[in-house]
């Protein structure tokens, strides 16, 4: 690897951390919209996000890049894809915060989705996961279970982690495709613009049967324009340009930096505590992890080569 792509690398990896670092603020931020409920508030942050991102995308170069991007028809199904898991991960994690608490909604979330994302790319063939992403796996499952049977003592239930575990999945699915469209050439502010434009549309329904009165408050406007412009709008565009350069494999792992500040936040904030089980399991959780992104011997450029997508 030369020092340019080193160095670019590098910076991707730091655009990916820095949009974590934002991601783990939104748990904390949403008990702060009273009167609101986990799907009117992920409506709001998606809904809001994908009108800036689908905004700037069609102000970048007028448009060029949105308009290559639908012209290949290839690309319709991985938007469709994209936008449902894009819902699906935002209304399921704000359930399961609600259910589980914050902390351990995100480190369920977050801390599953290297392993779902390793999954999804060995069934799509992007990715060969060898021995210690199965030893991390095996530990990170092994930690959710302790989650779930010390559930009374972390204040949780087996449907939040459930529903934090559907979120991983369906992050780990929109990172892929994410993934594949901006490693296809496809401009990355176009991507994201397209993804949480299309992502909005089915959550505007859901919008309107929903408590949304807290909106209309100030401090509900700013939770609002917090959670949809700079969470989500800048978030997911620095992880689109991190993805120019870093694998969804890898990408998904850096994203271990969103749980690690929303536990702090949610104990520092919200007064969480966790019971000796979960705790164990949340430890046995931390241990898998470090052993999925402890760094490895580098291979020289064929091995790389005939690895592919592989996370390193």
């Amino acid at each position: 690897m030369s020092p340019h792509t080193s160095a670019r690398a590098r910076r991707g990896g730091l655009h990916i951390l820095f949009a974590a670092s934002l991601w783990g603020t939104t748990g904390t931020v949403r008990t702060f919209a009273d009167g609101s409920s986990a799907f009117s508030v992920a409506a709001v942050r998606v809904i809001v996000g994908g009108l800036v991102l689908f905004a700037l995308a069609a102000a970048s170069r007028r448009g060029a890049g949105l308009r290559r991007l639908f012209r290949d028809r290839r690309n319709a199904p991985l938007v469709g894809v994209g936008a449902v898991t894009i819902a699906a991960y935002q209304t399921a994690f704000f359930v399961s915060a609600g259910r589980a608490g914050v902390a351990v909604a995100t480190i369920v979330t977050i801390g599953s989705a290297p392993a779902f994302t390793g999954a999804v790319g060995l069934v799509t063939r992007r990715a060969a996961p060898g021995g210690r992403w199965a030893l991390a796996t095996t530990g990170a499952v092994a930690g959710c279970a302790l989650l779930v049977g010390g559930g009374r003592d972390a204040g949780t239930d087996p449907a939040g982690i459930a529903l934090a575990l559907l979120s991983g999945l369906s992050y780990a699915v929109y990172a892929t495709v994410a993934s594949v469209l901006i490693t296809r050439g496809e401009d990355d502010r176009a991507v994201t613009g397209a993804l949480f434009g299309a992502a909005a549309v089915p959550l505007v329904p859901i919008l309107l049967t929903q408590p949304a009165g807290w909106v209309a408050t100030v401090p509900g406007a700013l939770i609002a324009l917090y959670l949809g412009v700079v969470t989500t709008g800048g978030g997911y565009l620095l992880f689109a340009r991190g993805l120019r350069t870093t694998p969804a494999t890898t990408a998904t792992t850096l994203t271990l930096a969103e749980p690690a500040v929303a536990a702090v936040l949610g104990i520092a904030l919200l007064d969480e505590r966790l019971g000796p089980v979960a705790l164990g399991g949340l430890g046995l959780l931390a241990v898998s992890l470090v052993v999925l992104v402890a760094p490895v011997r580098r291979r020289n450029a064929a091995e790389r080569a005939q690895a592919g997508n592989e996370l390193v």
